[in-house]
């Protein structure tokens, strides 16, 4: 049975697109079942109803306090009880509560080489650090931010007239296959935390 992929957004959605497009070719023995955003206006929820997706919208706007928005989100993702959480430009950060429900199957691409940069901005820091590489790690999510076992990374030079936007762009266009090929992995192994890169 393919596996049940519940994908978080806040955005445009590329990389939900990305993984949806892998599911329907059959790169990945998976099904996206629901895209959840934050954002009402978030280009990603149009596509995925052209796509015939099933979609979810919990505005973080609407709760004053962190935990009743987890709470919401959690009993979305309960009801359509996907075997893996894939967070996705997802820009909220997720409470202990809800992330240790989905620990080992839930996972978030972040724009650096992890474990440096986390946070925003990292491609700002990148280019004021002077580093010679930059680029996107996925992992596992933890309570701590950015900070769960890294399942894979891409890196990418660093060029002298790098600005953040430039660079910026070119780790997102190797963000979709990497996404890719982390889902693959966690497919072929059942969730089972990988051995971390070293830095």
């Amino acid at each position: 049975m393919s596996a049940r992929i519940a994908t978080l957004i806040s955005g445009r959605g590329s990389n939900f697109l990305a993984i949806d497009d892998a599911c329907r070719d059959g790169r990945l023995d998976a099904e996206v079942v629901l895209v959840l955003s934050n954002r009402p206006d978030a280009g990603g929820l149009q596509a995925a109803r052209e796509r015939r997706i099933p979609v979810a919208v919990v505005d973080h706007d609407d709760y004053a306090v962190r935990s009743d928005f987890d709470r919401a989100v959690g009993e979305v993702l309960e009801r359509v009880a996907p075997d893996w959480v894939v967070l996705a430009g997802f820009m909220r950060v997720l409470g202990a509560d809800l992330v240790e429900r989905w620990a080992g199957r839930m996972l978030n691409i972040h724009p650096s080489l992890l474990p440096r940069y986390p946070g925003l901005d990292t491609h700002a820091k990148a280019l004021a650090a002077g580093d010679q590489e930059h680029g996107a790690t996925v992992h596992f999510v933890t309570p701590e931010l950015d900070a769960g076992p890294i399942i894979t990374q891409v890196r990418v030079p660093v060029l002298p007239d790098d600005t953040a936007a430039t660079l910026s762009q070119r780790v997102l266009a190797c963000e979709h296959a990497l996404y890719v090929d982390a889902l693959a992995q966690c497919l072929a192994t059942s969730g089972a935390p990988l051995a971390n890169p070293v830095d």
